[in-house]
């Protein structure tokens, strides 16, 4: 038994076993973008596996759009499979005239990003964010629902939550897009965003989730609840955002107090 043996059997069947060692050396840089997996040979040495189990492990990897294969060549790592996110670089809003700091800084990826707004309506919030907002839970909100696409595919569900005191009669409550996104117009209504608070969990996909995102499987998907705060800590945004959890990572820098 070795030092994380815990004596717990791995109940998944041996596919998907294969597939999860695999997509961590991928995740981790062991196997680079643009590299090739060991051959079904020696795939089939590793894990004292099938050469039907091998393809089967592989096909979920293509699936989840880590790895490319075609017929008689071999699987590589895929470009760019892993995107870091770096929450602290679109806090800042917007300067005039500028669009959502979303959208300016995936452009320094090279990417094509593109967000598409769902909905806007009043409504009660889940109890977290009726709690980060500090209203009690039948209080009605402001839903701004939103989903963000890169190069044409869906990468996050994004709901922002906002006090009535605050989006009533405002251009909160408009079914479009807000010219320099939601921070610009909060610090144009008088509430600059000065702190911003995230609590990040990873979650089994909703029903939603798995189809907006076009997940392709039930692979957890990371969930931030990011609360924004103006003058004298006032909560004036509680906004819940989901992506998949296997091509993005969260960077965050911190200063020693």
């Amino acid at each position: 038994m070795n030092a994380t043996d815990t004596g717990t059997q791995d109940r998944r069947s041996l596919h998907e076993r294969i597939a999860a060692d695999l997509r961590d050396e991928i995740m981790s840089g062991d196997l680079a973008a643009g590299a090739s997996l060991p051959s079904t040979t020696q795939l089939k040495e590793r894990f004292g596996a099938s050469n039907a189990t091998i393809q089967k492990a592989l096909q979920i990897l293509k699936d989840e759009q880590l790895v490319v294969g075609r017929a008689g060549a071999a699987v590589t790592v895929r470009e760019h499979r892993q995107r870091t996110i770096r929450p602290a670089s679109y806090m800042t809003p917007a300067r005039p005239g500028e669009p959502y700091r979303w959208l300016t800084e995936t452009a320094k990826l090279g990417t094509r990003a593109h967000s598409t707004l769902l909905d806007v309506r009043e409504a009660t919030a889940p109890a977290d964010v009726a709690a980060a907002l500090r209203i009690a839970h039948d209080e009605s909100v402001l839903l701004r629902h939103q989903i963000l696409s890169l190069d044409e595919e869906p990468v996050e569900l994004v709901t922002s939550y906002y006090p009535m005191a605050i989006a009533r009669g405002t251009a909160l409550t408009e079914k479009r897009k807000i010219k320099g996104g939601t921070p610009a117009l909060l610090a144009e209504l008088g509430h600059p965003p000065r702190t911003s608070v995230d609590r990040v969990s990873a979650r089994v996909p909703t029903q939603e989730q798995y189809q907006a995102l076009r997940l392709p499987s039930d692979l957890p998907v990371l969930r931030t609840l990011r609360v924004m705060y103006s003058d004298e800590e006032r909560p004036v945004e509680a906004t819940v955002m989901t992506k998949a959890g296997h091509l993005y990572e969260l960077q965050y820098e911190f200063t020693a107090e």
